[in-house]
């Protein structure tokens, strides 16, 4: 990815963060006890703006380990970018009670355990494990959303 489309990524994912974290957080679709700022969908959508920022930042601290001749990390930062993209569209869906964000939620999950088991075989790297970490909070998080929105 260039500078230009990385910073145009980090705005529209700056933009959801801020979204969801200024309480936009809406019951549009009939979830009046979810639309607290600590409701199931407020804290999928939080933890998926949060796993996408942190997946961004290790997919660059792929990319210059990779630069640097360590090829093994090279799975690592492409599950990154690519979870980083299906946790960004998961916390804006679920941000607005989309009737697509179970969709998304369930493949966000998916992405974000395939990323947290490649980001885990570094554990001695802080950056990495911190990723893992996050994909493991953000699925978990989805799936929680989605046991409440199939209610």
């Amino acid at each position: 990815m260039r500078r230009r489309e990385v910073l145009l990524a980090l705005g529209g994912i700056t933009t959801g963060v801020l979204a969801v974290t200024a309480g936009t957080v809406r019951a549009d679709n009939g979830h009046a006890d979810e639309s607290r700022h600590d409701g199931p969908w407020a804290k999928c959508a939080k933890a998926c703006a949060l796993c996408t920022i942190e997946c961004n930042s290790c997919y660059q601290h792929c990319t210059g380990l990779v630069a640097a001749g360590h090829k093994d990390h090279a799975k690592a930062m492409r599950l990154c970018i690519d979870c980083a993209g299906f946790c960004a569209t998961a916390a804006e869906l679920t941000a607005r009670h989309s009737a697509l964000a179970i969709l998304a939620c369930e493949a966000c999950a998916k992405a974000c355990d395939m990323c947290a088991e490649e980001c885990q075989r570094f554990p001695e790297d802080k950056h990495m494990a911190a990723c893992a970490k996050s994909c493991r909070e953000c699925a978990a998080d989805c799936r929680e959303m989605i046991k409440h929105a199939v209610k």
